[in-house]
């Protein structure tokens, strides 16, 4: 038995967030007929935002949520609990789409992201919140070249405020790991929290403010009636004026926006609580989250009690854009995670794994969210976040607002919003794109960082794949 097989012996299959025997009760679900101003459907955190700030802007709107599951128990409760202030997986993404919106784009994240901080306040909502920022770490050469060239354009574009570049020295006062050659700390726009406590924590405010809750109440399809909507479940109907989809990974109600995102799989580990020692061994007083520069990336945090949870590197696409329960769990990569930890906590070694893995991640092939409507306007929907949708999702939830509200605002303004990324092929042309982009990426990032022709292509065509 190797080291790293012996840290996984005891591991759950579960993710640690939701393994909590704090975890709220799921609401009945909705048996019989259903009438409201606005439905939402989905509950994690696009459908939670939703319902809860429909209700802030007019606290008369009558509001149903219905969940397929329970509150939470999907990307919303199984995801790193990094908060991003960004609305464009990350600057570099956002300045490469959209540049001359990005100094908005940038203030409006920034703007929900302290929201989303005031709402967990205002809540009392106990999610572990700690805005300690984020560094990104160079561990090759190549990466630390890349790092330096950054930060001197986030220099030249005005866009880098509140970040520091971090030499080998100063990174590993941060965080010791003998790997990190370098980094970039983004001080502000990065909180830590626990997210399956803050979905648990919107639902009860959204129960506070007269939403009604359904869960184990999946939503079947979507028509047309009258003036409305009509939704059907598994034992009833709702009728509904206007109507919020928050199911992202899922397949959407409206058929059309189907093509849009694709499911990838992304897989963690959690440490147990690191004792005084072990913890001083690594420093980390800033208590900061972290993720490495490459491709094939990995991140990695602490918890309230001082755990660490590592995750990323594999990105799993299933063929056929299949979302099932027994993708969660795949030992070979949590084995892979394992041995990339202690290369890079040598220090830790002897420490074990309580809990391992896995969850789908929609994405599409810009990387960040999209936005539509559809049922003339009385439906609107977004997804496609690609993993950083923990501070997204509010910001996205406020443009469906919008959109079905017929406002023009500034969010609706922007071009983010405005247009769709490209859809993804029928297979079996997708799987094999996605499995090409893999394999390219990986040589990247064993040859210098050097983008072969088909990621070239990709930039080209506007669907350049940087992690």
């Amino acid at each position: 038995m190797s080291r790293w097989t012996a840290s996984l012996a005891e591991a759950r299959p579960l993710a640690y967030w939701l393994d909590d025997p704090g975890r709220p009760r799921p609401e009945p679900a909705l048996t019989g007929a259903e009438t409201c101003d606005l439905l939402v459907v989905g509950g994690g955190y696009s459908g939670l935002w939703t319902a809860l700030i429909a209700k802030e802007r007019d606290p008369d709107r009558d509001v149903v949520l219905v969940e397929g599951r329970e509150v939470g128990w999907a990307a919303s409760g199984r995801n790193g609990g990094f908060c991003a202030a960004s609305l464009t997986h990350g600057l570099a993404n956002g300045l490469a789409r959209w540049p001359d919106e990005i100094h908005r784009l940038e203030r409006l994240g920034a703007r929900n992201l302290d929201a989303i901080e005031e709402t967990v306040a205002r809540h009392a909502i106990d999610c572990d919140f700690e805005r300690t920022g984020e560094i990104d770490v160079a561990t090759e050469p190549h990466q630390e070249r890349e790092l330096r060239d950054w930060y001197q354009e986030m220099d030249r574009r005005g866009l880098r405020d509140g970040v520091e570049f971090l030499d080998a020295d100063a990174v590993r006062a941060q965080v010791d790991s003998p790997t990190f050659r370098a980094g970039l700390w983004d001080r502000r726009g990065v909180a830590m929290l626990h997210p399956a406590k803050l979905a648990w924590g919107l639902k009860r405010a959204c129960l506070g403010l007269g939403v009604r809750v359904y869960e184990h109440t999946p939503a079947l399809g979507l028509r047309t009636d009258g003036a409305g909507l009509a939704v059907r479940t598994p034992h009833g109907q709702i009728r509904a004026r206007t109507a919020a989809l928050g199911t992202n990974v899922f397949p959407s109600l409206v058929r059309r926006a189907r093509a849009y995102t694709v499911p990838v799989y992304d897989y963690a580990l959690m440490t147990e609580p690191l004792t005084a020692d072990r913890l001083a061994s690594v420093g980390w007083r800033n208590r900061q989250g972290l993720a490495d520069t490459a491709n094939r990336f990995h991140y990695f945090r602490l918890t309230a009690d001082n755990r660490i949870l590592w995750g990323g590197y594999d990105a799993v696409y299933p063929y056929g854009g299949r979302v099932r329960a027994e993708y969660d769990d795949r030992p070979r990569t949590h084995a892979k995670l394992a041995d990339h930890f202690f290369t890079c906590f040598p220090q830790l070694e002897g420490v074990r794994f309580t809990h391992a893995w896995g969850g789908a991640i929609d994405t599409c092939t810009r990387f960040s969210a999209f936005h539509g409507t559809a049922h003339r306007g009385r439906v609107a929907y977004t997804a496609g976040y690609t993993g950083l949708g923990v501070g997204a999702t509010r910001f996205g939830a406020e443009v469906m607002l919008d959109l079905l509200a017929g406002e023009r605002t500034e969010r609706t303004e922007l071009e983010m919003v405005r247009k769709k990324p490209l859809p993804f092929p029928p297979e079996p042309f997708a799987w094999t794109g996605i499995a090409l982009t893999q394999w390219s990426l990986a040589r990247a990032d064993t040859h210098g960082g050097r983008r072969n022709l088909w990621l070239r292509t990709l930039d080209r065509l506007g669907l350049g794949f940087d992690s």
